[in-house]
This record gives structure tokens, sequence and C-alpha cells, in this order.
């Protein structure tokens, strides 16, 4: 990971979640890398909302901390 998470800017929904493509900016990863990560039972657990993808910014957190998420 080039960047600090602290320098990456993400929009947070009121709720703590962020879309995959903000998870993905803020872990450093491609958008595609989160989907396939769901496919293989990895990463942060995501959550669906009216068929799109979130994930919960404590969830990311855990996962860049290194803590299983």
């Amino acid at each position: 990971m080039s960047q600090n998470l602290e320098d990456v800017r993400i929009r947070v929904l009121p709720d703590g979640r962020v879309s995959r493509r903000d998870a993905a900016s803020y872990l450093g990863y491609q958008p595609q890398t989160l989907a396939n990560w769901v496919q293989e039972n990895r990463g942060p657990k995501p959550v669906r909302v009216g068929g799109r993808v979130f994930y919960r910014l404590d969830d990311l957190k855990m996962f860049a901390g290194g803590e299983a998420a």
C-alpha cells in the first residue's frame, strides 16, 4: 500500500457504510479485487443493500489493521 490511510478521501454514509469503490480506495486495491474476494470468502465482509454492495468502515479499519474482519 503506497498511501497512508489518513490521506485517502472516501464518502462515508451516515450509518458507516462505504461503496465498494471507496472501500477499495481506502484499502489500496481495485474494486474488482474486493469483488473477487467475495467469491473466495476473503477480505472484509460486504453488506448488500438494495442490490448494491457496501462495506462497513469499522470492518475496513479492522481489516487494514491486520485483524480478521
